[in-house]
């Protein structure tokens, strides 16, 4: 395989799990929207004095973003850079 075509296949395995991410992250929050539009009543149940079901799913879409950035930048630390890097020492 040439450099040009681990290159472009890398920028393929990018290309998809960023896809991937935005996808899941999407349906998280969309989710999320459609359960207050939809189960208001639902969400406003009260699991605990002062947090209800939607602070509580509320809360889990920030962590959900939170882990999808740290997925993303771990993928792009440990491979991607490394990766670029090799490819660039093969060119010079």
């Amino acid at each position: 395989m040439t450099k040009d075509q681990q290159l472009a296949a890398l920028g393929r395995r990018r290309h998809l799990l960023s896809a991937s991410l935005t996808v899941a992250m999407m349906v998280v929050y969309f989710g999320f929207m459609l359960l207050a539009a939809l189960a208001k009543q639902w969400l406003g149940t009260t699991l605990v004095p002062g947090l209800s079901i939607g602070i509580a799913l509320g809360v889990g879409v920030i962590v959900t973003v939170w882990v999808l950035s740290w997925i993303y930048a771990t993928w792009s630390n440990k491979v991607y850079d490394v990766e670029v890097a090799r490819l660039k020492e093969m060119g010079e």
